[in-house]
C-alpha cells in the first residue's frame, strides 16, 4: 500500500510501521480471520481496514479520534498474520501505533479510571488479589455498575486458591538435561497458581533445573497492547537485568506473556537495551515448545480415558506459531482422546484487557467459543493460556454447560502422576488445581 508515512518523525519504530503498511496490498484474505469483522461485518473492523486507517493517520489525513474506536476493536489476536498471503507483520504496526495514540487521544473519565485501575491492578499480583477479593464482595451489586465493570466482576472466581510462594531454583530429578528461566505471571499466580507448579514438576522429572527470578515483574505485554509503552519498557528493563543470561531457555507458560516477551526487541528499538532486549527475545520459549523439543521421558496415561478438546490460544497459535507441539504432547498420552474445536483460529474474545474494555464484542466471541468446545462432546478443555481459561470458563457456564478446563501443563502433570512420585526434584507440593480425570465422569 503506497504512503506518505514521515518515519523520521515517528522513532526507532517508524521504518517497522511503515514496512507493515507497504506491505499490505489490500487483498481482503485477511478478512474471515479476523474475529471483530465477522462479528461487525464492517471494513474498518479488520485488519486491512485498520491498516488503512492507521496509515491516513499517520499521514494526518485522519484524526486519531476518528480512528482509534475502530483500532480499539482490535483483540490483537494476530489471526491476519498467518493468513496474509504477503506476510504482513502486522504487530510491528498496531502495538507501537497504539503506543502514539496513548499520548494523543481524548478519554472520557469513566475511560481514564478503568484504564488506571486496571494497569495499576493486574500486572502486580499481590495488588490484583487483594482488588479481586475486594470486588467480589461487591458482586451482589453488579447489576448497578456500568457495563465494562459488570463484564470484569463476572469474569472473577467464586474463590480464589490459597497464594504460593515459588522457589528461586529447583533442581532437576536424574542428570540434568537443560536449565531454565520460569516467568511466574501475574494474573495467573492469582487465579491459578497451580500451574506454574506443575510446570516445575514436569520440567524436574524432565531432567530441567528450574530457576525462578525472585524480583521479576509483569512481562509488559498488557501495558504494551494497550498503548501504555513507557510502562510495558520499565517492566521489560527489569526484567532483562534480573532474568540469568546462562540458561537455556526463558520458559513461560502463559501465552500472551511469551508472545509479548519476544516482542521486547520492538519494544525496546532504538534504546540502549535494544540489543539485549533482542537477545532475551530470542531466548523465549512457551513451554509446550521446550518439552516438544526437548522430549518427555514419559508421556504418562490417563486413566479412566478421556476426551479432551484442545483450545488454541491465539497468542500461542498465532504469535508464536506453536500449534502443532502442545498438540503432540497430548496425543502421546495414552488413554487421552484430542479432538478438534471448530473454528479453532477463530479468538475467544479474552485478549488481555479487552474482555473488560470492549465487553460486547468479547462476550460474542466468547460465547460462539463455548459452543463449538460444547458442540465436540468433550469432557474437558485443555488450552496454554490463563485468559482463555478463564473467559472460556465464564461462557461455558453461561451457556449451562460448564466443563472443566485446565492447562497443557496439568495435564502432562497428571498424566506422568502414576509413574513416579509426584514433584521429583525439591518440590514436594501436591496439587491443589483441579483434576481433570477425577471429575470427567461428571461431564459425559
Amino acid at each position: 500500500m503506497k504512503h506518505n508515512i514521515p518515519t523520521d518523525k515517528l522513532g526507532a519504530q517508524g521504518k517497522s510501521m511503515a514496512h507493515a503498511v507497504d506491505t499490505c496490498v489490500h487483498c481482503g484474505f485477511c478478512l474471515p480471520a479476523c474475529p471483530t469483522y465477522n462479528v461487525a461485518r464492517e471494513e474498518m473492523d479488520s485488519p486491512r481496514g485498520r491498516i488503512f486507517l492507521m496509515k491516513e493517520v499517520l499521514e494526518g489525513s485522519v484524526e486519531f479520534d476518528d480512528a482509534l474506536p475502530y483500532i480499539d476493536r482490535c483483540l490483537g489476536c494476530l489471526a491476519c498474520e498467518p493468513a496474509c498471503p504477503s506476510g504482513v507483520p502486522y504487530r510491528d504496526l498496531i502495538t507501537p501505533f497504539r503506543a502514539i495514540a496513548d499520548a494523543k487521544r481524548r478519554r472520557t473519565i469513566g475511560d481514564r479510571l478503568l484504564r488506571a485501575m486496571l494497569l495499576s491492578t493486574l500486572p502486580y499480583p499481590g495488588r490484583l488479589r487483594l482488588s479481586a477479593i475486594i470486588a467480589r464482595l461487591g458482586s451482589p451489586f453488579a447489576g448497578l455498575l456500568p457495563n465494562r465493570m459488570r463484564a470484569m466482576l463476572q469474569l472473577l472466581p467464586p474463590t480464589f486458591p490459597p497464594q504460593e510462594n515459588l522457589p528461586t531454583r529447583v533442581t532437576p530429578k536424574g542428570n540434568r538435561r537443560a536449565r531454565v528461566a520460569l516467568l511466574a505471571g501475574c494474573a495467573q499466580q492469582v487465579l491459578a497458581p497451580e500451574i506454574n507448579l506443575a510446570t516445575i514438576r514436569v520440567l524436574v522429572k524432565n531432567g530441567v533445573e528450574v530457576l525462578i527470578p525472585k524480583q521479576q515483574v509483569c512481562c509488559g505485554a498488557l501495558p504494551a497492547h494497550t498503548g501504555a509503552a513507557r510502562q510495558a519498557c520499565k517492566f521489560a528493563e527489569r526484567n532483562l537485568e534480573v532474568f540469568p543470561s546462562d540458561v537455556d531457555a526463558i520458559v513461560t507458560n502463559a501465552a500472551g506473556c511469551g508472545s509479548g516477551m519476544q516482542e521486547y526487541g520492538l519494544w525496546m528499538a532504538g534504546t540502549p537495551h535494544e540489543e539485549s532486549a533482542r537477545k532475551f527475545a530470542s531466548k523465549v520459549r512457551d513451554i509446550s515448545l521446550f518439552l516438544a523439543e526437548l522430549g518427555l521421558r514419559e508421556p504418562g496415561l490417563i486413566d479412566p480415558p478421556i476426551r479432551l478438546a484442545y483450545h488454541d490460544a491465539c497468542h500461542l497459535a498465532q504469535g508464536q506459531k506453536v500449534k502443532a507441539e502442545p498438540r503432540s504432547l497430548l496425543q502421546a498420552i495414552e488413554g487421552l482422546q484430542l479432538v478438534e474445536i471448530r473454528d479453532p483460529d477463530m479468538c475467544c474474545g479474552s485478549a488481555g484487557t479487552y474482555n473488560i474494555e470492549q465487553p460486547e464484542i468479547a462476550a460474542e466471541l466468547g460465547e460462539r467459543k463455548a459452543k463449538a468446545i460444547h458442540a465436540t462432546g468433550a469432557q474437558g478443555l485443555v488450552t496454554g493460556n490463563i485468559g482463555c481459561m478463564t473467559q472460556i470458563s465464564s461462557h461455558l457456564a453461561k451457556i449451562g454447560h460448564p466443563l472443566p478446563i485446565l492447562h497443557t501443563v496439568q495435564i502432562l502433570d497428571q498424566a506422568t502422576a502414576g509413574h513416579d512420585e509426584r514433584g521429583g526434584g525439591k518440590i514436594r507440593k501436591e496439587p491443589t488445581g483441579e483434576d481433570l480425570t477425577s471429575r470427567s465422569n461428571h461431564h459425559q
